[in-house]
């Protein structure tokens, strides 16, 4: 066979595997090289339409094959919870072939279609035709503008890079973030998305937590240095174990050490058949007074995952068969507010004091009668900064419509990253509240640092000192998370952290000069990782 037909052979097959990685980045590449006459335009759209109709093709089969199983799997639930199965799925049902055209060319829609059109069990054959149709139509449109207008990006580039690889890797990503910004303009929730992306720029109380806590290395590593090592901290509350709260803290546990007439009525459900434990719970229900509804919750969980408010039995025992671990059930507080009161005491000190308070107030969407849930939560100019998190609960109410003044609640955790709206509450700070917390806090032996989240029905209560229940005690890892108040600078936030850092080594360094222990860093770590499996298992279950 001649040396030329098997290169175009290869390049073909290359190009149609490349899709399987990126469709959009791949026919970008592709109308890019046709534009440098580097490849024949026939030959490169028809890979890319190949490679694409498989694709498709491939997602469908997933679907078919695997069902439901496949919404368990962390890549897919990530980008298609169950419930936004059953969404797509109804409108499979209601649309058909336009279904799967609309989802060629709108951003975010293809995976979720195709595989719903997959687990309804649709026939191969029709699918394969529109999936077809809906390629021949997306994939010369994208392949062939770039072609044609390659050189608007290309030409400034090669200017500025020469023309080797460096300045065509550079226009593939000019050109795949102008594609991108295209396609998410066309439709409006593609483009409250777009704006939604744009702003976490300057909107820093949602940056990625590793991004957010790079300005602390520097001072994280100074207090190592001052106070004779990294782990000092897990010295700060030898009354929490493991390492003073750092992670895979039991709940339950602490709650234990605290004065019970100020804490949430609780019980620790350990591990055992599912069955067993459902009966434990009513028993409990029925020995203490309970009334549905009630908390369950890991008791080693952390910033509200696995967090559930359940109604009845049976939703307890769904429950237990998603989380196998040890629960934390609670008598449902009716609030209807929270707060989160940071205390810290300093070994060498008779009393302690507040740091902060942060006033948490818990998102609700009113209705209008017109909009669907979904398309009010892309609407919201805070709310969509979390949709993703919202819609992953809805439970098939994202495509409902909410009636006009309809009130429905996106979170009952309080908890920032499950969309909380966090408020500094520091003019709740009093003389009384203060004595009444710092009163807790020292019937807890051991207990010198943390954050108590709290419930409570009367803000005037509050500030006198009486009327709220502890939900949660938590230890060093605890937030002053006052700081992400949006009304905040950063400067300011970060002057808030520091502190609360430097308290935090300093009472550390006070309690080991007193004899009391410092975890290895290395049991740390192990622990740690051990409990973000084990997260990650429960974040994929909600």
């Amino acid at each position: 066979m001649n040396l030329d037909v098997i290169d175009h052979w290869l390049r073909a097959a290359a190009i149609s595997a490349a899709t399987f990685v990126s469709e959009d980045a791949t026919c970008i590449a592709t109308g890019l090289l046709i534009h440098s006459d580097q490849l024949n335009w026939a030959l490169g759209l028809g890979a890319c339409v190949l490679g694409i109709f498989l694709g498709d093709l491939g997602l469908w089969l997933a679907g078919r094959v695997f069902g439901r199983r496949m919404l368990g799997w962390r890549w897919v639930s990530t980008r298609l919870p169950a419930s936004r199965a059953e969404h797509w799925g109804r409108w499979f049902d209601r649309r058909g072939w336009t279904a799967v055209l609309a989802a060629r060319f709108l951003p975010g829609t293809r995976l979720p279609v195709y595989v719903a059109a997959g687990i309804l069990g649709q026939r191969a054959g029709r699918f394969a035709l529109w999936a077809l149709l809906a390629a021949l139509l997306w994939t010369p449109v994208l392949v062939l503008v770039v072609a044609a207008l390659g050189e608007v990006v290309v030409a400034p580039i090669q200017r500025l890079l020469g023309a080797g690889w460096i300045a065509f890797a550079a226009a593939l990503v000019v050109c795949w973030l102008l594609v991108r910004v295209a396609s998410l303009s066309a439709t409006a929730i593609g483009r409250a998305r777009l704006w939604a992306g744009i702003s976490r720029f300057w909107r820093w109380e949602f940056w990625p937590a590793w991004l957010f806590y790079i300005p602390l290395i520097p001072w994280l590593a100074y207090l190592a240095v001052r106070h004779r090592g990294l782990t000092t901290p897990t010295a700060a509350n030898p009354g929490i174990v493991p390492h003073g709260g750092v992670v895979g803290e039991s709940k339950f546990e602490i709650l234990s050490k605290l004065p019970p007439e100020w804490i949430v009525p609780s019980a620790l459900i350990a591990p055992a058949p599912d069955a067993e434990r459902v009966a434990i719970l009513q028993r409990t229900i029925a020995e203490r007074g309970w009334q549905f509804p009630l908390i369950l919750k890991p008791d080693a969980g952390q910033r509200g995952a696995g967090l559930r408010l359940v109604r009845d039995s049976e939703a307890v025992a769904r429950y237990f068969a998603e989380h196998p671990q040890a629960v934390l059930a609670q008598a449902y507080h009716p609030g209807p507010f929270e707060a989160g009161i940071f205390y810290y005491r300093l070994p060498s000190e008779p009393t302690g004091r507040i740091l902060s308070i942060t006033d948490k107030q818990f998102p609700v969407l009113i209705g209008d009668g017109v909009a669907t849930v979904e398309s009010l939560i892309w609407r919201h100019p805070r709310f969509r900064m979390q949709a993703g998190t919202f819609l992953a609960r809805m439970n098939g109410q994202a495509a409902s419509i909410l009636p006009a003044g309809e009130r429905l609640p996106l979170t009952i955790a309080g908890n920032h990253c499950q969309g909380t709206l966090f408020r500094d509450g520091s003019h709740m700070i009093t003389p009384a509240l203060e004595e009444a917390v710092d009163a807790i806090a020292r019937r807890f032996d051991g207990f010198f640092f943390g954050r108590f989240d709290v419930r409570y029905g009367d803000v005037n209560a509050l500030r006198a000192g009486h009327g709220f229940a502890i939900v949660e005690l938590n230890g060093v890892t605890s937030e002053s998370t006052n700081i992400y108040d949006p009304a905040w600078r950063l400067g300011r936030a970060y002057r808030v952290l520091f502190r609360q850092w430097a308290l935090l080594f300093e009472i550390g360094a006070q309690n080991r000069s007193l004899g009391r222990p410092v975890s290895r860093l290395g049991a740390v770590l192990r622990d740690a990782a051990a409990h973000y499996r084990e997260r990650a298992a429960n974040l994929l279950s909600d």
